[in-house]
């Protein structure tokens, strides 16, 4: 239904129907290897595979081919396959397998010779979809990808842990008490502390040049070992963009003194908490403000509550992986900013990361008193989250907008008492085949 320009008539590139009724693909396919075969060192595997789907909610809309050809060739205008006469591309082949989607092959020598090693085309497949989707107002439309995802486990660890039965992948268990160390300390000593007394294995990476710096990190989970029986390490950077730990250093700044003495009891607990809704709603207010004028002072206040919901969740549920512990992942997708920037710390971000500390320092919520002080919190960060929302819609980036509103929706419901429902990322299923809104690369050009 669409190839490269100059190929001819699209009749006369349909394979022909054998006397034994099979098609004979051989000229097609001859076409498409020319440029190989007479290419300059020429890969081994250059064959490109994509295809392009309608949502559920659109497979009621009949496509002509015509329109499937007018999208196809959009999509790899933008990629970078399809070109124009004066500057000639790789010769590729779109083909209708159903009325919901279309399947394009492409080999990777352009007719000049030159191989195209299409690399970093999935990110680039997924923004040229979405503009393919927008134009032609189709209902599902997958927004570009921010890499602002929590890193994905690789199969061999989801392998494992089916065959072991546990409920998450040392990865993702690692970066939970990770980002609970980040949010209940004030500095690298403190954090590897806290990490060690949670029961993690760290290991220091130390300077070549000056062995009393250290310049990263390492952690562990003693259950988790490989086949000879050596613990299995991840750096902070593998389990999340903004976790290594120079952008540690540069999120915590200089620690802010807790507001209170650290004596722990009911009072105190409820005065914490009150202090630290107090904090929140301002902190809500200086990111509408500076949303326009400073996003780096509205981002690096939106990462502070990230870490003060990710201790109210461990003083509520402790280690149990709770209804407000999924919140507090999804906010922090939220939070994070692009590509795993670290923005300085302000004044209102340590103000916020305080009273972090302070919530962690009270200890587990035991009583109605306690609790009820918590689940105003709560509240206040449901609205703050709110904001955030706002905020990323107004920036563009709605993966991170959906998360917003995503954790607001269970943060108000954990407030009002009811169990949320908050989707996440399986660990164990592979990453979905995107629709029109997404083009899926089936096997790499190397």
């Amino acid at each position: 239904m669409a190839a490269w320009d100059g190929a001819g008539s699209l009749t006369d590139l349909e394979p022909k129907v054998t006397a034994s009724g099979k098609r004979d693909f051989r000229a097609l396919t001859a076409l498409l290897e020319q440029p190989v075969r007479a290419g300059y060192q020429p890969p081994n595997k250059f064959v490109w595979h994509a295809s392009m789907r309608l949502a559920p909610e659109d497979r009621r809309r009949t496509i002509s081919d015509a329109t499937w050809a007018s999208m196809v060739e959009q999509m790899l205008t933008e990629v970078g396959i399809a070109t124009t006469v004066t500057d000639p591309g790789l010769r590729w082949i779109a083909m209708r397998h159903a009325d919901d989607h279309v399947h394009i092959v492409a080999t990777l020598v352009r007719e000049d010779g030159r191989t195209n090693w299409m690399r970093n085309d999935y990110p680039r497949c997924v923004k040229a979809t979405y503009n393919v989707a927008r134009r032609y107002n189709l209902h599902r439309r997958v927004p570009p990808a921010d890499r602002t995802a929590h890193r994905r486990p690789h199969p061999v660890e989801v392998s494992k842990v089916r065959r072991t039965g546990r409920a998450q992948t040392p990865r993702d268990e690692l970066r939970r008490r990770v980002r609970t160390a980040v949010a209940a300390a004030a500095s690298e000593e403190e954090f590897f502390a806290k990490l060690r007394d949670a029961g993690v294995l760290v290991r220091l990476r130390r300077s070549s040049t000056d062995p009393r710096q250290i310049t990263g990190y390492a952690v562990a989970l003693p259950g988790a070992r490989t086949a000879g029986g050596q613990p299995v390490y991840f750096g902070g950077g593998r389990l999340a963009p903004d976790m290594t730990l120079p952008k540690l250093r540069l999120r915590w700044g200089t620690p802010t003194p807790l507001p209170v003495a650290p004596t722990v009891g009911r009072t105190e607990r409820i005065e914490a908490m009150r202090q630290a809704a107090t904090v929140a709603t301002a902190a809500a207010d200086d990111i509408r403000r500076d949303a326009r004028t400073d996003p780096g002072r509205a981002q690096a206040t939106a990462v502070a509550a990230a870490d003060l919901l990710t201790s109210l969740a461990y003083a509520m549920e402790g280690d149990r992986r709770g209804p407000l512990h999924r919140a507090a992942e999804v906010f922090d997708r939220a939070a994070r900013d692009l590509y795993g920037r670290v923005h300085r710390s302000t004044s209102r971000s340590q103000e916020m990361r305080a009273m972090s500390r302070l919530v962690a320092l009270m200890g587990r919520i035991s009583g109605n008193d306690d609790a009820i002080a918590a689940l105003a919190l709560v509240m206040d960060l449901a609205r703050l989250a709110d904001t955030l929302e706002q905020l990323r819609r107004a920036q563009q980036r709605l993966h991170q907008a959906d998360a917003a509103r995503t954790a607001a929706k269970a943060l108000r419901l954990v407030a009002g008492g009811r169990r949320p429902v908050v989707t996440l990322p399986l660990t164990a299923a592979p990453r979905p085949a995107p629709t029109v809104g997404g083009g899926r690369r089936a096997a790499r050009g190397r």
